[in-house]
């Protein structure tokens, strides 16, 4: 072993051993053993620091971000860095200090900058995923000794995901703590400002947001421009510190040395550290089945998502052999345990020191770092560890390959062998090494002149995605003559077959070949034999998979051609047109503005307040459901779920379940002490299946143990035998089978639409069919539920986390055969809802307060997020076919539509979403004749429910598929044909109702302007006409949104107002904040009322024994109906205190209180709202549904890569009408986040599920189960330019103090995406002469864009009318 000696020394053994230590926010802890089947997340929150949330178990939503300090005696200074504390092992932080957002500030001890800063920013909505936020900004800020750039700020977010704000005031937040050059964001010279002036990042303008004034009118441009925040002081060991209340590293850990340890958890779970190679090799010989972990970033998964039992876990982060970094003459040492940021930054330093031709192989591993995961798990994650993991889609495997290193490996006995990496794969997750071996190190070569190796990668999403497809390619060219000649090469590709895989034919193909567009089309040629990939491989898209291998090697070809010929002359050199194919994407940071006028009323309604809550929950202070202590008797529950789509249950074994470790309890339909059946709306579900199941993910039973794992351990030997029967896997099955929900087909008519398409008005008639895809909530906080009972079950009290706490209550009465008056639900605040919390929650709440009442325990019942994604369904996908009659001119005359949504297994709120997709099929177009048919279908899919919109948005998408198709045929703008078919004042629509007060014209004629609408179509035709294989595409969409419940008696609301002595007041009303700023509205409206400050109002909780039979919070409606509610109780109270109040001048509003208290004046009120002038008779179609309507328009252009089918939204401008708002910063807040959540609906999130288009997944089985394979919007997704707009001078009559609704309208601007996609797409096809309209369904994944850019290197695999499976 030679030199390996030498290193062993360096080794810091300990004398003895020590007890293993931990120091958590400057305390220290002692851990005993027996805890190595622990996450740090799990011990965490076990201590009371529930600040770190659980998101996803799985390391890809951030929510669990925590700071972890260790000393690094070789560089003799301190590591800060952000982890996923999900994935983290105990034990893998011994001898470490863990910072948790409760040690960076608190309300009492005050607040760090960064949380004052998010905080006032209006950065957290719901505030579940604020403290991950949090936590990454500040590892990044501790441990960087100058201020970070902005561009740094946002790659350190890409492991963080929001589902709430859209991103955008987290980054002007945030950016306040960059380096920035004034210079860059304006004209003005620095020297020209006078002093104290500060240049806003957003604006470019000098500006100062201590000076501004309100006035009864502002109209404020509201960019976040603040004072920047500098370091006060850097040191090696404590990094940089920004407050003098700054946790400093613990001195102990300084003059600590570490020692081996040797630790065991449950089950026999065993947990080894070695210090020296030597120790490593004894365990391994000892051990030879034992895994190997650094990160644990992939173990972890296994043991926990896939429950692989492995006993033996060493961890060799700090062995030091393994953790060499060696810059050489002839390339880089890499030990296997080196962590990929180390190997990032390495690589980052050596292209700046040596000569350019020497790094061409690390600058593509810096470009495939970049986009590798996300900032926490790279902190943490191994080169060793995704080298031996060998997944088929690892992002640097083909590198390795490709770049011809070499992987150094050491045997039991000290025996070291070199094997070179294109060899080193050998099967699925089967590498090269014995059970006696491990990986020493990689080597990687320098490369020579003229020699280059680039990357490629593409995925759903940019940030922290795992690859569709990936390559590594090399040349090393030769220069003979006038000639470039291929001296070697190296192809390989990941993502399409079970291993990263060499393309050896290609590769023999291309050495000694001249470098020419010969070599092009002859190695275009032989790839499709290298990589051969079946119709049912699993991961599907198997031709777009297979035609991305011919783009990447394409782009290949042109970026070393263009590489030549910027130091040589080259025969034939790029066209300029081409170079659109290479220029590697840079994000610009982003420019955002916020425009809306401030309307004053009283002391605060129409002010930008802060959300009420936001600074308990930038501290992690403001507690959800699941951080709710457990009271000591308290047991945890898991469920047994179908694991068939249909199919008649034999019988159930739960012996299993009952020998396994703490178990306490199971419980099936049998021991339901109440009924079984529940619903929402009718009684069509089981609470446990009894004989029947209808969809994957049915519950079948409860299981309760003492802890969490165990429940879940307990419930996974439950061992079910079933009789399959036939499952109807998708609409078109369901309509085939009429297999439809009892009483749910709906009918709408106006006008005559068979005459009108027989008459010779109709001068054309288009027909076609639009699938929409579903959506996941994902709210960041899963559904959970605690629920105990009172004097010994007479009483059953609930907290849960739930749109509908009064649903609760029912669903729990009507299980336990309680009366409702016994059962109270309470609801403090929920970690995101989106409708996914309106009924679904109500199941896990009864299915919980079974063996809480049976067993007089309290039971809390929190799902993981795959178990959450699985059960608790999703928007609905819709099926549209249509038949649309119009004139030359592109007047619509007539439409006829068959609408069909996917209900799933039962009918929970299916028929409303089907209804009010039928009410918004005309989006805002006047058509005289209208026809349309809805059918709700019944599917094998766990049952689908509300999701923000409510249909709405699938009805309104439909319609605009056809607007596109009609601009198409008649070649005429889409935007012109939207015009001429605008509603207007007084249109009556299909179902009766007449529109007033319609701000469409003037939401749209001011969006056309802002966005110079004309000027920039000149300038994509440009763009486009010069660039082949970049395309951008413009679109400027409308929306029209009706508020109110389509279900009448669901349109009221209560408040209880309580007026106290000292001049405070307490709201407590029937709805749930989640985020949307409900309680901060309500709170205004009353502070208004009685005239006193914000301040003195709070409301805590909603509590179904305070206001009884509230309606869910949904609809978009809640402010409207709350507020006035509220205010109801405030004007009764005024009213009372009125004759007091007229006697004399009071001081205060306190000193009236007192003053009415003492004259026995009641200042407690009950308010109450019903939302007038509604109702709507389904028999005769017609009706006025909606109290009003909330407009909006949107114009967004994008730039596809139509070789890839990657895009960026590059602008995005929304213009609303919300009336006078309640709250400006709120509302834009709102429309911010729906937009984005939108954007995810529109264009990134796909559902998979095993149907008949995915045969490579169980039937019935969801594929997309978590943030890992499904994708929501990260912060790269946002658009580059993101400008938001008010209405300004639209007073709403229908609604309180002249505001509008918010939630849902603005959903369904980002359809401005989709459509300025599908304008990119269509620039790129007319290049190949397809200039007729083709479908595209929504989401555009890659895939949908690439496939539909029909080119020579699809024309392989597809024929031009292919069409990418999607599961509807």
């Amino acid at each position: 072993m030679g030199s390996l000696k030498k290193e062993e020394e360096i080794g810091q053994i300990a004398e003895e051993p020590k007890e293993a230590i931990l120091y958590v926010n400057g305390v220290r802890k002692v851990l005993p053993d027996g805890f190595a089947h622990l996450t740090l997340l799990e011990y965490l929150r076990d201590v009371g620091l529930t600040g770190t949330k659980l998101g996803c178990g799985e390391g890809g939503c951030g929510a669990c971000t925590v700071m972890i300090s260790h000393y690094d005696r070789k560089m003799k200074k301190c590591m800060h860095y952000a982890v996923n504390a999900c994935l983290t092992p105990l034990y893998s932080v011994e001898g470490m200090h863990v910072i948790t957002v409760e040690g960076v500030g608190n309300h009492k001890r005050g607040l760090h900058p960064i949380q004052e800063s998010l905080a006032s920013s209006h950065g957290s909505q719901c505030g579940f995923c604020t403290p991950g936020f949090i936590m990454s900004l500040y590892a990044l800020l501790r441990s960087s000794e100058t201020p970070p750039t902005e561009e740094k700020i946002e790659e350190s977010l890409a492991g963080n995901l929001c589902r709430c704000t859209g991103y955008r005031p987290i980054v002007d937040a945030f950016r306040v703590f960059s380096k920035t050059n004034d210079a860059l964001y304006s004209d003005i010279s620095s020297l020209s400002l006078q002093e104290g002036e500060f240049i806003c990042p957003s604006t470019g303008k000098p500006c100062s947001c201590g000076s501004k004034t309100v006035h009864d009118v502002v109209t404020d441009d509201q960019s976040i421009c603040s004072t920047r925040y500098k370091p006060l002081s850097y040191s090696e060991v404590d990094g940089s510190t920004y407050t003098d209340k700054e946790l400093i590293f613990p001195p102990e850990l300084l003059r600590r040395k570490l020692s081996p340890l040797n630790l065991s958890g449950l089950g026999g779970l065993k947990w080894y550290r070695p210090l020296t190679i030597k120790d490593l090799l004894e365990l391994k010989e000892k051990y030879p089945t034992a895994k190997l972990l650094v990160g644990n970033t992939e173990v972890g998964v296994e043991m926990r998502l896939k429950r692989i039992p492995y006993q033996v876990l060493i961890s060799v982060a700090h062995v030091p052999e393994l953790n060499i970094l060696n810059v050489k003459d002839d390339g880089i040492e890499i030990g296997a345990a080196v962590r990929l940021t180390e190997l990032l930054n390495l690589f980052r330093e050596v292209v700046t020191q040596r000569p350019a031709y020497e790094t061409s192989a690390c600058k593509a591993f810096i470009e495939q770092l970049k986009w590798f995961a996300g900032t926490q798990i790279r902190n943490v994650a191994s080169v060793g560890g995704n080298v031996c993991t060998a997944s088929p889609i690892s992002d640097l495997n083909p590198l390795w390959m490709a770049t011809r290193a070499k992987f150094r490996v050491i045997n039991c006995n000290g025996n070291i062998r070199t094997t070179i990496a294109e060899n080193f794969f050998l099967g699925y997750r089967k590498v090269d090494l014995n059970s006696n071996e491990i990986l020493l190190s990689i080597f990687l070569p320098w490369t020579r002149p003229f020699e280059y190796v680039k990357e490629f990668k593409q995925a759903h999403r940019r940030d922290d995605d795992i690859a569709i497809v990936n390559a590594g390619m090399r040349v090393y060219l030769e220069e003979r003559g006038e000639e470039w000649v291929v001296s070697d090469a190296s192809v390989a590709f990941g993502g399409v077959a079970p291993l990263s895989l060499c393309a050896i034919k290609t590769n023999e193909f291309l050495i000694g070949k001249e470098w020419n567009q010969n070599v092009l089309q002859g190695a275009l040629n032989v790839l499709p034999t290298d990589i051969v990939l079946k119709e049912d491989a699993p991961g599907g898209m198997v031709e777009f998979r297979r035609s991305l291998t011919l783009s990447f090697f394409f782009k290949f070809f042109l970026w070393v051609s263009h590489q030549i010929e910027e130091n040589k002359s080259i025969k034939e050199s790029v066209p300029l047109s081409h170079l659109s194919a290479i220029n590697s994407f840079h994000r610009p940071t982003l420019v955002a503005s916020q425009d809306y006028e401030i309307r004053k009323h009283g002391t605060s309604v129409g002010s930008p307040e802060v959300h009420l809550s936001s600074r308990l929950q930038v501290t992690g202070e403001a507690e959800y459901t699941d951080d709710t202590p457990m009271p000591p008797n308290g047991l945890h529950a898991a469920l047994v779920l179908s694991k068939k789509p249909h199919a008649r249950i034999l019988s159930i074994d739960d012996l299993g379940a009952k020998s396994s470790p703490g178990f306490a309890g199971i419980f099936f339909a049998k021991d339901v002490p109440g009924s079984n059946k529940i619903g929402p709306v009718v009684l069509d579900e089981e609470l446990f299946a009894s004989e029947f199941v209808t969809c994957v993910g049915q519950v079948i039973g409860i299981v309760v143990a003492d802890t969490h794992e165990n429940a879940k351990l307990a419930a996974g030997k439950v061992h079910v035998e079933y009789e399959e029967l036939p499952a109807i896997l998708s609409i078109e099955e369901a309509v085939s089978a009429k297999s439809f929900h009892p009483n749910s087909q709906k009918f709408m008519r106006k006008g005559d639409v068979d005459l009108c398409f027989q008459s010779d008005q109709c001068e054309k008639i288009i027909e076609g069919k639009v699938e929409v895809g579903g959506q996941e909530h994902f709210y960041l906080e899963t559904q959970s539920s605690l629920v105990w009972t009172m004097d010994s079950g007479n009483e059953v009290h609930m907290i849960s986390s739930t749109q509908a706490p009064q649903k609760n209550q029912k669903y729990v009465s009507h299980v336990l055969g309680l009366p409702m008056s016994k059962v109270v639900c309470k609801t403090k605040r929920i970690g995101g809802g989106f409708g996914g919390k309106e009924t679904r929650s109500g199941f896990i709440a009864a299915a919980a307060a079974v063996p809480s009442y049976l067993m007089n325990r309290p039971v809390k019942l929190t799902l993981d997020r795959d178990i959450d994604m699985i059960t608790s369904g999703q928007r609905h996908s819709f099926l549209g076919k249509y038949k649309v009659g119009f004139t030359k001119k592109g007047k619509v005359l007539a439409l006829d539509l068959e609408i069909y949504n996917n209900a799933g297994n039962s009918l929970d709120l299916s028929l409303a979403v089907l209804e009010r997709a039928m009410f918004h099929s005309d989006n805002v177009y006047e058509i005289p004749n209208v026809r349309i048919f809805g059918s709700v279908c019944f599917t094998n899919f766990p049952s689908n429910t509300a999701f923000r919109g409510f249909g709405g948005p699938q009805g309104m998408l439909i319609a605009e598929n056809w607007i596109q198709r009609i601009a198409l045929e008649l070649k005429k703008s889409p935007e012109e044909i939207r015009e001429i078919n605008f509603q207007g004042e007084g249109s009556i629509l299909h179902y009766g109702q007449q529109l007033e007060h319609c701000t469409l014209a003037q939401v749209w004629n001011e969006l056309k302007v802002s966005c110079d609408f004309l000027k920039v179509r000149e300038e994509v035709d440009e763009f486009n006409l010069h660039n082949r294989w970049k395309k951008r595409g413009i679109a400027m969409i409308p929306t029209k949104f009706g508020i109110s419940f389509t279900t009448k008696f669901m349109n009221q609301a209560g408040a209880l107002v309580n007026v106290y002595t000292d001049g405070t007041v307490l709201v407590s009303h029937g709805g749930v904040e989640m985020g949307q700023g409900l309680h901060t509205k309500v709170a205004q409206v009353a502070a208004s009322a009685f005239n006193i400050p914000l301040s003195s109002v709070f409301i805590s909780e909603t509590s179904t024994d305070k206001v009884p039979n509230a309606s869910p919070t949904a609809a978009s409606a809640s402010s409207d109906m709350y507020a006035a509610a509220a205010l109801d109780a405030c004007e009764q109270i005024k009213a009372r205190m009125e004759p007091i109040a007229s006697q004399r001048n009071f001081g205060s509003f306190a000193e009236l209180v007192s003053a009415c208290y003492m004259e026995r004046i009641d200042l407690s009120a009950h308010g109450f709202y019903i939302t007038p002038d509604i109702g709507f008779d389904w028999s005769t179609g017609k009706g006025k549904p909606f109290s009003y309507y909330t407009y909006g328009a949107a114009f967004a252009e994008v730039e596809i890569d139509t070789l890839t089918g990657d895009f960026h939204t590059r602008t995005a401008n929304v213009f609303m009408d919300l009336g006078y708002s309640l709250n400006p910063a709120i509302d834009v807040g709102q429309v911010e986040g729906a937009f984005i959540q939108g954007l995810g609906w529109v264009a990134l999130e796909e559902l998979k599920w095993g149907d008949a288009s995915h045969k490579w997944i169980r039937p019935g089985c969801l594929y997309t189960c978590g943030p890992g394979s499904y994708k929501i919007p990260s912060l790269n997704d946002i658009p580059f330019k993101f400008n938001v707009s008010l209405l300004k001078g639209n007073p709403n009559v229908k609604a309180i103090h002249s505001s509008k609704a918010v939630g849902e309208p603005p959903f369904f601007m980002a359809s401005s995406v989709f459509f300025a996609i599908k304008d990119a797409i269509l620039a790129a096809r007319a290049e190949t002469g397809h200039t007729g309209w083709f479908p595209l369904d929504n989401p555009a994944t890659p895939e949908r864009i690439r496939m539909s850019c029909l080119d020579e290197f699809t024309a392989p695999f597809v024929s031009s009318d292919f069409h990418p499976k999607l599961s509807v």
